[in-house]
């Protein structure tokens, strides 16, 4: 047993050991949690959900006794909570097993890397690289790249399923802690190599519990989640102070999310602008503590925070009394000494404080917890931590952002999306410029419409128009009304709503541009999956430098473009079907007209050092798009991997190759 490792137990019984060095940890506290919880529950309570997740520690230790829900936003956490918390059953690795790899963790710490280049991790996390930086030494450096890589090829390729690669990707990252030349974060490495930095990286795999229920690891915002989330029992332990927990965990957060991302300064930060907590702001934790306890849909909450937090204790217990059912607020004290690990000062006033109270906001549900947020994934997309267009757009590339993405320049000034759909690919841009192009009008309007809109005034402007006229999954007169009020008084609100009640959630208008897609009975409505979308998007799109374009491709205007900025092109596919390109919409038709002028225009960004990458498929049904072929002999043709079986346009689509050609 390592010395370093504090045991989680519950009911006697071993559950496992909590090997992460986590800011805030509450391992030793769990004890006071449960008791706490032990004195107001009466039995029927089925669910608990940890708001803010960290080392997964409290949904461990609660596994057995609930269905858990773990969210975090921080990347590397929602990770650990995928493979301890979400799966219920140790995976089998059968499609290993085809290349005669029996045990996946013997093979990846045993196999011979000698052979093995320097990688992200080797070059910008060890003294290999040209920053010199001493997280990790070169071996074990060169390990996890070889680690990392290979169970994201093996999961890109099928080889492993979602939940084999989450379980072997927190193996890594549990690993990594005790192989770091570091004090207890990544804010900086040591100077000298510590002697566990010596040792060999093994991979430490989380220990599943069977609590027989669907449990969920989420990722989100957690000021947005309290919006769409109910439950029994919710714990909730925010930042307390001023330490921002990205740039403390930066180089976990880069093998998790395997992004890839230009790092800064002397300890190779990531960027993580959009990712400060205003848990941790001093000016900002007021409000932000204001907003998340008037939104608890709970009946039991449990709240940890340290007399030393940014927020007095009276503060807080003012905004808890608010939120309480009578303001009654029960408050117990645990000496920071009762469950640090270190001896410290035993004249120390700190105290952690737990909170109790019954949430006056809540109310009974039959379906808890419910929540916005999606548990299945599909391929790598949300592992990957993609934004999701809020828009059904046919010929979406949501689900190949796993595959393009990493194949886009590091570096990009002015992204421009030539044909942006739903916008799934700008969106996700690192660009400082983006521009989204698209000859559908309708699109960008609604674009420009949520742009520096609220989210959540956004979403309540929707909730109230459906509430306003009575649409739902089954009231077909009602959608019907709507769509003709919407016909004669087109807007951008209505647009969205209407889509969202339609056949598909697709965006469909005649040549006269008058919206005529049907019903969606049964099956479409502006679900908790939507609103979460969409509360991503805009907040990102607010975020940003975003510009909405409207031109035919080849009018747009690329004479702003330097050799810092790059086009990304998303056209019609020429030997495909599908509504934005049948020439009945309202839009121009694609014929082999426009696939020349296209291939003329990414030849002359070509003459001017500008960077592009096209999507397109070179077979489909039988179908060869011979000109693609012969005109991206010049360039780079990069193989996907892709089943359209769930495009909406395109049920059986055997033999399709969808390729990304790129002229660097």
């Amino acid at each position: 047993m390592d010395p370093g490792c504090v045991m989680l137990y519950t009911n006697k019984d071993v559950i496992g050991c909590a090997n992460m060095r986590f800011i805030g940890s509450k391992v030793n506290l769990l004890p006071e949690i449960d008791s706490v919880i032990a004195k107001h529950v009466d039995g029927s309570e089925k669910t608990f959900v940890d708001l803010f997740g960290g080392s997964n520690s409290v949904g461990q230790y609660f596994k057995d006794k609930y269905q858990i829900v773990s969210n975090d936003i921080m990347y590397f956490s929602y990770v650990i909570a995928r493979a301890s918390i979400q799966m219920n059953e140790y995976p089998t690795f059968t499609g290993l097993k085809t290349l005669n790899i029996d045990d996946p963790i013997k093979y990846l710490q045993s196999h011979d890397i000698s052979d093995v280049p320097d990688g992200y991790v080797t070059t910008n996390y060890s003294p290999n690289g040209k920053k010199n930086r001493m997280y990790l030494t070169p071996e074990n450096a060169r390990r996890i790249d070889f680690i990392r890589d290979t169970i994201e090829q093996w999961h890109a390729s099928h080889i492993i399923n979602d939940g084999e690669f989450f379980y072997l990707l927190d193996a890594l990252i549990q690993g990594i802690p005790y192989v770091s030349n570091i004090t207890g974060t990544y804010g900086a490495y040591l100077k000298h190599w510590d002697k566990r930095a010596y040792k060999s990286i093994e991979l430490v795999p989380s220990q599943i519990i069977n609590n027989h229920v669907a449990n969920k690891a989420l990722n989100e915002d957690s000021l947005n989640l309290i919006n769409h989330i109910s439950g029994d029992i919710v714990y909730i332990d925010t930042p307390y102070n001023s330490r921002q927990y990205a740039p403390n965990y930066h180089v976990l957060e880069s093998v998790a999310k395997w992004d890839k991302q230009p790092l800064k300064g002397v300890t190779g930060q990531r960027d993580y602008t959009d990712e400060k907590s205003t848990f941790a702001m001093k000016s900002k934790v007021l409000d932000a503590m204001k907003s998340l306890f008037s939104n608890l849909n709970f009946k039991h909450v449990i709240v940890s925070y340290s007399t030393d937090g940014l927020l007095s204790e009276e503060d807080l217990l003012s905004i808890l009394k608010d939120n309480a059912v009578n303001e009654d607020v029960e408050v117990s004290r645990v000496s920071y000494r009762k469950y640090k690990s270190k001896i410290v000062n035993p004249n120390t006033s700190v105290q952690e404080l737990l909170f109790y109270f019954r949430s006056k906001k809540y109310q009974p549900t039959d379906q808890q917890p419910t929540t916005h947020a999606p548990i299945k994934t599909t391929k790598s997309a949300s592992k990957m931590g993609f934004i999701k267009s809020p828009l059904n757009y046919i010929g979406g590339k949501y689900k190949l952002l796993p595959q393009i993405m990493p194949l886009f320049p590091q570096r990009i000034d002015t992204f421009v999306d030539l044909f942006s759909g739903g916008g799934n690919v700008g969106i996700n841009s690192n660009a400082n410029k983006v521009y989204f192009n698209d000859i559908n009008t309708k699109i960008n309007e609604l674009f420009r419409f949520f742009q520096n809109k609220d989210p959540q005034k956004l979403l309540n402007l929707i909730n109230e128009r459906i509430n306003e006229c009575h649409l739902s999954k089954t009231n077909e007169e009602a959608y019907l009304n709507f769509r003709e009020q919407y016909n004669a008084n087109p807007n951008p609100l209505d647009l969205y709503v209407l889509v969202s009640y339609s056949f598909n959630y697709q965006f469909r208008f005649n040549n006269s541009l008058q919206y005529n897609n049907p019903f969606g009975r049964n099956r479409s409505h502006f679900s908790d999956r939507m609103a979460n979308n969409l509360l991503r998007f805009v907040s990102k799109l607010n975020s940003i430098d975003a510009r909405f374009t409207d031109d035919y491709f080849t009018n747009f205007d690329f004479s702003v473009l330097t050799p810092n900025s790059f086009v990304y092109a998303d056209p019609p596919y020429l030997i495909t079907t599908g509504s934005y390109n049948d020439g009945n919409r309202g839009f121009v038709n694609w014929t082999e007209k426009q696939e020349q002028q296209l291939y003329d225009i990414l030849d002359e960004l070509t003459s001017r050092n500008i960077k592009f990458a096209l999507s397109n498929v070179t077979d489909h049904k039988g179908k060869s798009n011979d000109m693609l072929k012969e005109w991206s002999k010049k360039y780079n043709t990069h193989a996907l991997l892709y089943d359209y079986q769930n495009a909406s346009h395109n049920t059986v689509a055997l033999g399709s190759h969808e390729v990304l050609i790129t002229n660097y």
